[in-house]
């Protein structure tokens, strides 16, 4: 992506309170510094103080965020040009010059300042994609850390339940599930619930729509049977008030979920990227979203599929020394952007026959199933990075088409009676896809 001339170089080292910055002159000796507060007040008159100052060209800021506060705020002057940089960057950059472990934040601006003026071809600029793609992203990312959020109160309610009242796990499919918390915060502990009818139970369970009568009748008298875990007044008192209380938060996690997905499913069909990955194998309403915030809208923030992949720690990494070389796990990378191609990659095996394929022969090559889905997914970035380049949506017959004229295993494979079969090993994996 071509540079503009940039009038000005700032450096600035954030805080909660005060920001530190450091700045140079394009075509001028003279250095600056100072502070400022972090106050909308204070930034704004900064910023329009650089753009008056500077009419002739944009300003070019390196900062220690990729998001934040800091970030937003600056993000909203065109004249400004944002290059973030990862604070494990600075930190090692500092370690070079600074091994004694010294660190003041004046000191980190001049350090930022290095970098943004003799590095910046190791530097990805900050560019803003679309409102609709931006909207996308943070709710995607709102909703994956309530998920994860209500994944870790379930195993605490699981917890606390097997101390003293550990039927309901066996009972519910999801104890995490409105049914799940309905009961409990109805009949916190086992007494309670017992001394319910088997009347009440069945209004219940079809209130909450449960339709099976076999399965209610068995719950029922699975109720009725139960042998309760413990007498100890203290455990059933203080398990029910524990109980209560995770099962409102879950019950508030649950509501939030909810509205996050509806407000998604609203903003998806109007995005313009959304026809491209919606007959992809796999994406369902979860991933979908996801897939299209991971590419947006602006064709050239990737120059090839293997920079994708490497910048979003599909690919692995080599280390060579000598004589020696290892290929090890990318570490360093968006863990949401990974997570989203893995767990796109696992789902496409149940709707892709060259996808299944694929997992069972990297499988019988010795890998275990992370990686063979990892190698999935970077099977996976090469084909939809053409789609989104050529704007052509992906289909799968063609593809297998395409594989057959090439005479590759996979299509060979695919056509045989075998690739419907259940993949041998076991997964072992949770995906987003399948809450």
């Amino acid at each position: 992506m071509n540079e503009p001339s940039f009038a000005a170089w700032v450096a600035i080292d954030w805080a909660d309170r005060k920001h530190y910055w450091h700045m140079a002159i394009t075509d001028s000796a003279l250095r600056e510094k100072g502070s400022l507060d972090h106050t909308p007040q204070a930034i704004d008159h900064w910023a329009t103080a650089l753009q008056q100052r500077f009419p002739e060209g944009p300003v070019a800021v390196c900062l220690e965020q990729s998001r934040g506060p800091l970030v937003y705020q600056l993000a909203k002057y065109p004249h400004l040009v944002l290059y973030p940089v990862h604070p494990a960057t600075i930190a090692r950059y500092r370690a070079a010059f600074f091994p004694s472990g010294a660190k003041d934040d004046p000191g980190d601006t001049d350090l930022l300042l290095e970098i943004l003026l003799h590095h910046r071809q190791h530097l990805r600029r900050l560019d803003p994609d679309t409102h609709e793609t931006r909207l996308l992203a943070l709710l995607t990312e709102q909703r994956r850390s309530l998920v994860d959020e209500r994944t870790r109160q379930s195993n605490r309610l699981t917890a606390c339940l097997k101390l003293y009242y550990p039927q309901p796990l066996d009972w519910m499919d999801n104890i995490d599930s409105p049914l799940g918390c309905a009961l409990l915060q109805r009949w916190p502990t086992l007494t309670q619930l017992q001394s319910a009818s088997a009347e009440v139970l069945r209004g219940f369970f079809v209130e909450h729509n449960c339709r099976s009568t076999r399965r209610i009748e068995e719950r029922i008298q699975a109720i009725s049977q139960a042998t309760p875990a413990v007498h100890d007044p203290v455990l059933l008192e203080a398990g029910a008030i524990n109980t209560g209380s995770l099962v409102a938060m879950l019950e508030s996690l649950n509501c939030r979920v909810a509205s996050l997905d509806q407000r998604i499913a609203e903003l998806v069909p109007k995005h313009p990227e959304a026809s491209l990955f919606a007959g992809l194998p796999g994406a369902g309403p979860v991933l979908l979203p996801r897939l299209i915030v991971a590419f947006g809208t602006n064709r050239e923030r990737f120059a090839s599929a293997a920079e994708l992949a490497a910048f979003s720690g599909i690919a692995p990494v080599s280390k060579q020394s000598g004589h020696s070389k290892h290929v090890v796990f990318r570490r360093a990378c968006p863990l949401f952007l990974r997570q989203t191609f893995h767990e796109f990659a696992n789902c496409s095996r149940a709707k892709s026959a060259w996808a299944r394929v694929f997992y069972r022969l990297q499988r019988d090559a010795g890998k275990h199933h992370h990686a063979a889905v990892r190698a999935l997914a970077f099977k996976w970035i090469r084909i939809l990075f053409r789609c989104w380049k050529d704007r052509t949506p992906y289909d799968e017959a063609r593809y297998m088409a395409r594989l057959q004229q090439l005479h590759s295993p996979l299509a060979e494979s695919a056509t045989s009676a075998e690739c419907a079969l259940t993949p041998r090993r076991p997964d072992g994996v949770n995906s987003d896809s399948s809450e």
